[in-house]
């Protein structure tokens, strides 16, 4: 005699009673709290709520069976962010979550780990400033990308002058274009050994319009300009997100933040090869951080724009380059560009 189990039906309740549970627990929801703006692996939010490895994943589960946290994998480590609200209670959750403070000593590990973080990129770039154009032609070459770049900077169509600021100019490669497109040019680096390459390039290239400053963007005194330029260094902040929301800050009323990253991609060596703490973003997670920047500053700011462009690696799925226009009423042009990158470590492929 054969016995057939009964066909599981799916129930409509059951997303809801999934979020609900999710959601019946404290620290879960400080978990989502933590989560709002930034993406945490499982060791450093089990540094951050002081509990074993274990205890951490069992929540983690519930929260992604639930739909509340997507997870992001680079290289052997997984990284958890908040998901998009999937419906009225999953929004109405979050923007509850987001008007409560955390607890000072959660505040004060995420401090610690984001400063373990900023230590490792710190350290990476006072090692290796002798070998930094090396390093840097191994992910993505700025002669790979230099034209689309210039183009859409070009279609920004700045004042004659206008003024521009470099965040983390690296060797100084990018100045000599933006020191003769604008009328001044600052750029601020945390590193002396790179602002040291920066300089003698400055030195041997006769730049009289470029003032270069030591200093940390995200906490010293802020500058100004009408265009700010982050190329290829979002992905060695410790908190990109809040690093966005910051720079964009330093955007003069008009003018517009130019972004140059690289798209998510799966190269794992490049942590150690070229010091990213990051391999890469998702566009929504630029356009998100773009877009909550931009409803921020019409507050205190007429207009400003982003512009970015995304380089891929042939490993990972194509990018694109665009404009996000939420700041100002006229679209900028968008520009398209590829920067193809063989898949596999540098090593491997000398084999």
């Amino acid at each position: 005699m054969t016995l057939h189990a009964p066909e599981l039906e799916f129930d409509p309740c059951d997303t809801l009673a999934a979020l609900c549970k999710a959601g019946g627990d404290s620290l879960r929801l400080n978990v989502l709290r933590v989560l709002s703006n930034d993406s945490f692996g499982v060791l450093e939010l089990a540094q951050i709520f002081a509990i074993g490895q274990s205890g951490m994943s069992h929540h983690l589960k519930v929260l992604s069976q639930a739909g509340l946290v997507a997870t992001r994998r680079e290289g052997n480590a997984i990284f958890y962010r908040r998901a998009l609200p999937g419906g009225r209670l999953h929004a109405a959750l979050l923007d509850d979550i987001d008007d409560l403070p955390l607890p000072a000593a959660v505040q004060t590990r995420i401090s610690a780990v984001h400063q373990q973080r900023a230590t490792v990129s710190r350290d990476f770039f006072a090692r290796m400033a002798s070998n930094f154009q090396a390093q840097q032609d191994l992910i993505a070459s700025l002669s790979q990308y230099r034209d689309s770049l210039l183009a859409l900077l070009d279609a920004l169509r700045f004042a004659p002058g206008a003024t521009a600021l470099e965040i983390g100019p690296g060797d100084g490669a990018f100045l000599p274009e933006l020191a003769r497109r604008f009328a001044q040019v600052t750029a601020l680096d945390n590193s002396p050994a790179m602002l040291e390459l920066a300089s003698q390039r400055c030195t041997a290239e006769g730049l009289g319009n470029v003032e270069l400053k030591l200093a940390d963007a995200l906490q010293d005194t802020p500058v100004t300009a009408d265009c700010v330029v982050l190329n290829m260094v979002l992905h060695h902040f410790a908190t990109p997100a809040e690093a966005f929301r910051k720079l964009a800050g330093l955007v003069a009323p008009g003018g517009s933040l130019l972004l140059s990253e690289l798209c998510s991609h799966d190269q794992s060596w490049a942590r150690e090869a070229c010091g990213d703490l990051w391999l890469g973003f998702e566009q929504e997670d630029l356009a998100r951080w773009a877009t909550a920047a931009g409803a921020k500053s019409r507050l205190c700011a007429p207009s400003r724009t982003i512009a970015f462009r995304s380089t891929a690696c042939t490993s990972a799925r194509s990018g694109h380059g665009g404009s996000l226009t939420g700041w100002r009423s006229a679209p900028s042009k968008s520009s398209r560009a590829m920067c193809e990158m063989p898949s596999g470590s540098p090593s491997e492929r000398k084999k």
